[in-house]
């Protein structure tokens, strides 16, 4: 089951003409993916705790449109793969309502 996470772009993401820096929409995956764990019963403090360490080691972003200051964003988290020692999660970053 997916989680759904919204926030407004802030002045601080955005270059001089108000377009979202592309890094930061990695930021928003950390957002949805903390958001996810939480959803589901649990936190990165207690996973950390138990020993497990969730490590990022292969990203793909595929831009369609940039969002600008004070665009309300939703990213949309899903569990894609669990497996031994991976787990992927897949982002739908839209333009959410304002």
């Amino acid at each position: 089951m997916p989680s759904v996470s919204e926030l407004r772009v802030r002045y601080a993401e955005t270059d001089q003409m108000g377009v979202v820096y592309h890094a930061n929409y990695l930021i928003w995956c950390e957002i949805g993916r903390t958001d996810f764990i939480r959803q589901h019963g649990g936190s990165y403090a207690e996973m950390e705790k138990d020993g497990v360490l969730l490590a990022v080691s292969d990203v793909h972003l595929r831009l369609h449109a940039s969002a600008r200051y004070d665009d309300v964003v939703r990213v949309e988290t899903r569990l894609a793969e669990v497996r031994s020692r991976q787990v992927t999660f897949d982002y739908a970053i839209t333009k959410g309502e304002s």
